[in-house]
C-alpha cells in the first residue's frame, strides 16, 4: 500500500495546505468537493501542486510534519521545482 504527502494551493503562490493520506484521488476529490478539512474549505485550496508517494503511514506523517514545519519559501520552492507552472495534477492521477 502507498502513502502520499500532498500540497494543495489556492492559486499560483497562495494559501498552502499540507496533508497526507492512503489515497490521493478520494482526498483530493474530498478537498475539491469541499468535504475536506475546514481549513481548505475556508480559504479555498483545491488544487494538488505537489505530492509524494512513501511505502509507511509513518514515513508519510513524518514528511508531512517536515514540511508543515517549513518557512512558506520553502514550500513554494519544492513546488516550483517539480510543477513550475503550478499545475493542478489530480488530472494525472489515476491516469
Amino acid at each position: 500500500m502507498a502513502f502520499y504527502v500532498y500540497l494543495l494551493a489556492s492559486k499560483k503562490s497562495g494559501t498552502l495546505y499540507c496533508g497526507h493520506t492512503d489515497d490521493i484521488a478520494y482526498r483530493v476529490w474530498n478537498h475539491k468537493e469541499g468535504r475536506g478539512a475546514a481549513f481548505t474549505r475556508k480559504y479555498n485550496v483545491k488544487r494538488l501542486v505537489w505530492y509524494e508517494v512513501h511505502d509507511t503511514r509513518e514515513a508519510a506523517k513524518t514528511r508531512e510534519y517536515q514540511i508543515k514545519a517549513w518557512k512558506r519559501d520553502w514550500k513554494i520552492r519544492l513546488i516550483e521545482e517539480n510543477n513550475p507552472h503550478w499545475n493542478d495534477l489530480y488530472q494525472y492521477l489515476n491516469m
